[in-house]
């Protein structure tokens, strides 16, 4: 089972914030770096999505509202059922971080790898993490201002403009500048890739500082998080089983049904944690937190269900080579059918 490289710097991040957290003029200069970066990821991420594939995929029109239906509604309707929860297993700032998992939209490079491993419909797979992607940009702050409001990092009207200025507008620029830079992005996608990622960790090493100089990690104690990770492992395995078998019951071929699957039971990492820092502020810590566990679970399990998927029935019987031919049967082919 895959453990993710990058999620081992994730937590490698954490702790040199734990042991070395930025203060005063240094989380200052942090701050702003960090706001700087998270622009700057989508402005890349608006130059990456091809609005013409998500478009495109609309023509399948009824996997795509699957998905989306997974990722924003039947979600955040099993985190708001989470609340019942506190705080028996959470406490009221990790639920608020597991209700804004449930919002974040849902990842495109491993939902296409899974699907593909699985041997899956990948050109559908492609499509609904893009539209998943797109539409998350608007629809997961909104919803976390509707579900989350005043308890996560203070909503208003504030808030708003954050978040219209670091992730919508550089993400419109992104997507209009496509055109102009979109091959530049494509031939640099290592470097940027490493620019991306470097501009994550230096986002997570900010909102861990500030929390640990605010003295919030003084909640969390290994009982919690042994509480958190058994209800995002029943999260996950419901979310899994209702992509799967929901799938199904509404007609879907095989194919369909491993790409909703895949991209309708995760949750983009990527996009998450930016998002995060902007709605949360001094409390994205515990915020990203439950999305960290959450993405590193999601490939483990995943990983093991797309090389299951690859020995279905199906597959094996599309990969069966053809019976060879029966005596009978070619003594048919040059003679002709029997006379009557």
């Amino acid at each position: 089972m895959p453990i993710d490289p990058y999620v081992l710097l994730l937590l490698g991040t954490v702790c040199l914030a734990a042991l070395l957290p930025a203060r005063g003029t240094a989380a200052d200069v942090a701050s702003g770096a960090s706001t700087a970066a998270i622009a700057f990821l989508f402005f890349l991420y608006g130059a990456r999505l091809s609005t013409r594939e998500a478009v495109d995929g609309l023509r399948h029109w009824r996997l795509h509202v699957t998905v989306l239906v997974c990722t924003f509604v039947v979600f955040p309707v099993l985190g708001l059922a989470a609340r019942g929860l506190v705080p028996v297993l959470l406490t009221h700032p990790l639920y608020q971080g597991l209700l804004f998992l449930t919002l974040v939209p849902s990842t495109i490079q491993s939902s296409i790898a899974f699907t593909s491993i699985a041997r899956g419909n990948v050109p559908a797979a492609i499509c609904a993490g893009s539209f998943s992607s797109l539409v998350g940009i608007v629809l997961t702050p909104l919803l976390a201002a509707a579900l989350l409001g005043n308890s996560g990092g203070g909503f208003s009207a504030d808030s708003i403009v954050k978040i219209v200025l670091q992730l919508l507008v550089p993400f419109v620029a992104g997507q209009l500048l496509r055109p102009w830079i979109g091959e530049f992005v494509k031939r640099h996608k290592k470097v940027l890739g490493l620019v991306d990622r470097g501009s994550i960790l230096l986002v997570v090493y900010t909102a861990f500082s500030e929390g640990m100089v605010k003295g919030i990690w003084h909640q969390v104690s290994a009982v919690r998080l042994g509480g958190l990770l058994l209800v995002e492992a029943v999260l996950l395995a419901v979310m899994l089983l209702l992509t799967w078998y929901g799938a199904k019951a509404l007609g879907f071929g095989r194919g369909d049904r491993v790409a909703i699957q895949f991209a309708g039971s995760k949750k983009s990492l990527a996009s998450g944690l930016p998002m995060a820092s902007v709605l949360f502020g001094a409390h994205a810590s515990l915020a990203v937190l439950p999305l960290m566990l959450f993405h590193q679970m999601q490939l483990m399990v995943c990983a093991v269900i797309a090389k299951r998927r690859a020995h279905d029935p199906e597959v094996r019987e599309e990969a069966a080579p053809p019976a060879a031919p029966t005596a009978q049967s070619r003594q048919a082919a040059v003679t002709g059918p029997p006379a009557r």
